[in-house]
């Protein structure tokens, strides 16, 4: 039994149980293109090398090797050569996953402007390629591939555009379980809502609970994926449903502080899932950044400060230098609120080490109708770097 199963079954017996999944997301290059596997180790100054996709590819068999995570999503293509063709998974207790759909809102083609308009979603991935690499799977050819995958959805407070990614939901759900199909469910925050949100967390947490109550059983996603808006609404959206198990996105880099503070303080309120990109992408160490939110997540390491400073401890073993001093490392950031336009990137914010972090996401979206079209783009690629880490200097 892979490890995820064995945790969801834990979970949903028992929800006081210490269990927590952790996720490596490495299907960037559903978003981003030439520059989603990261910055190559021999990147200079401004020149914008990045890894190339096989490096990127690297990456994922030594992370899934390691043994730490237990799901490592990836496009549907990476999957193919990972999952099918190499059999990377079939003696791990690591789950493949795929990302399972598109939505506009992520697609970010260097020049391209459409961050700047209401996500749309569409599907380029199939699942029966996922499962047994060509169309039309046989029963016993589903098992071969993977059987789990992200479906993300973006709300934006306008009634024809979310009824049609309600619609659009519905027709995944519905091929997904005549194929024994799995998956989870993203919800993005809004990126161009049609009117001002003044609580985003409560609006998120309503959609949810509006967007899955007319799905029974089998249709359901076996667990959440959604932005962290701080303790309030972590625990009212844990506390709504006990069969919900609720995950957190990483979002950007940030400090290293801010990677370990947020998983430690979303698994204290009621958290049971993490999905790291392009935090664990961006780091120093890959395999040593896993193994200190594995530490976290199961409770091994109880302080982010005190994980802040024993990643820099194995990266000096490791003759590695950190890309932060120690000391500035361990700062918090205000890299959520950015959603919201109130602040800018790296803006320092007033809690510190070992103290609860409780507003770290402004609630109000702008005024849209107010804003040109290139005060619409600017803002959301700030939403994107906010989500994914900025992909160039």
């Amino acid at each position: 039994m892979k490890s995820l199963d064995q945790k969801l079954s834990r979970i949903l017996a028992d929800a006081s149980c210490p269990d927590f999944i952790l996720a490596d997301a490495k299907d960037a290059d559903m978003a981003a293109g030439m520059a989603a596997p990261g910055k190559s180790p021999e990147h200079h100054a401004h020149e914008g090398k990045f890894r190339t996709l096989q490096e990127y590819r690297e990456l994922i068999r030594a992370n899934v090797k390691q043994g730490l995570i237990d799901i490592m999503l990836m496009s549907a293509s990476t999957s193919e050569v990972l999952t099918l063709k190499e059999r990377l998974f079939e003696n791990s207790h690591v789950t493949p996953a795929i990302r399972a759909n598109d939505t506009t809102d992520i697609w970010m083609a260097t020049g391209g402007i459409y961050q700047s308009d209401p996500a749309h979603p569409f599907r380029t991935a199939s699942l029966d390629h996922a499962l047994c690499g060509k169309l039309d799977c046989a029963p016993e050819e589903q098992r071969l591939g993977a059987d789990l995958g992200l479906y993300s959805v973006t709300y934006n407070n306008d009634t024809t555009l979310d009824a049609r990614t309600l619609n659009a939901y519905s027709e995944f759900r519905l091929e997904a379980e005549r194929k024994n199909f799995r998956h989870f469910l993203e919800v993005f925050d809004p990126n161009a809502p049609r009117k001002p949100i003044e609580n985003l967390g409560r609006y998120i947490n309503d959609q949810i609970a509006r967007t899955l109550a007319g799905v029974a059983g089998r249709g359901r996603p076996i667990f959440l994926k959604v932005a962290y808006h701080g303790p309030a609404a972590m625990e009212q959206l844990v506390s709504y449903d006990s069969s919900l198990v609720v995950g957190i996105l990483g979002g950007s880099s940030g400090t290293t502080f801010d990677a370990f503070h947020q998983l430690w303080e979303a698994r204290k309120y009621g958290a049971r899932v993490a999905l790291y990109g392009r935090m664990i992408n961006n780091s120093e160490h890959q395999l040593t950044f896993i193994q200190h939110l594995r530490w976290l997540a199961d409770g091994e390491i109880r302080d982010p400060a005190e994980a802040v400073r024993s990643y820099h401890g194995c990266l000096q073993t490791l003759g590695i230098l950190p890309y932060r001093p120690l000391a500035e490392d361990l700062q918090a950031t205000l890299r959520e609120s950015a959603y919201g336009g109130k602040s800018r990137p790296g803006q320092s914010s007033a809690p510190r080490p070992g103290h609860s972090k409780t507003a770290r996401q402004a609630n109000a979206s702008p005024d849209f109708r107010s804003m040109s079209a290139a005060d619409k783009l600017a803002w959301n690629q700030q939403r994107l770097d906010n989500l994914f880490g900025k992909f160039k200097d």
